[in-house]
């Protein structure tokens, strides 16, 4: 087995809300999201966003996106899926905290056996939805997808009239495009 240590995202914060995010919604929502120190998860934020949206300005929404891209792309290539965003919002600071995080695995035949029971629908779920495990290509497509939404861009004086949709939120091409530098 492999470890990697990363440094403690949320030392020295206090946050108001703490999401952990992978991009789906199945099985994906924490009913108990009272007190303190309780991650939410997708569906929260979904739930949440009418009332307590995340806004980022133009130049943070580019990087975050650019750091999802890199990532994923990176741990695709080694056959990695399962991994969630960790967000963290201080209102304090007012800042996002946010980093990969998770028990990172390989997509091995247990898994693909584990994708293949959930899509059947044999031990319960929605059949022929998507299941939160599937191949590391899908799951990149699907987190890249969904951590472009969860995030709402606020347009600043810089900002062009007319915003066109960055790499990561295009349909095409999305295998060979390459992020570039601003």
């Amino acid at each position: 087995m492999d470890v990697l240590v990363m440094e403690n995202l949320l030392f020295g914060r206090n946050l108001t809300r703490l999401y952990d995010l992978k991009g789906s919604t199945r099985s994906r929502y924490n009913a108990d999201a009272n007190g303190s120190n309780k991650v939410l998860l997708d569906q929260n934020l979904i739930e949440a966003m009418p009332t307590s949206p995340i806004f980022v300005g133009n130049k943070a929404k580019r990087l975050l996106e650019r750091a999802v891209w890199n990532d994923t792309s990176f741990l695709a290539s080694i056959d990695v899926m399962d991994y969630s965003l960790l967000v963290g919002v201080d209102e304090e600071k007012q800042e996002l905290v946010v980093g990969i995080i998770d028990f990172m695995r390989q997509y091995t035949w247990d898994k693909h056996l584990e994708t293949w029971v959930k899509t059947s629908g044999i031990l319960g779920g929605g059949k022929n939805s998507t299941p939160t495990v599937i191949s590391p290509k899908q799951y990149k497509k699907r987190f890249r997808k969904a951590m472009s939404e969860y995030f709402l861009m606020v347009p600043d004086q810089w900002s062009p009239q007319n915003i066109i949709p960055s790499a990561s939120q295009s349909d095409f091409g999305e295998d060979n495009a390459k992020v570039s530098s601003p």
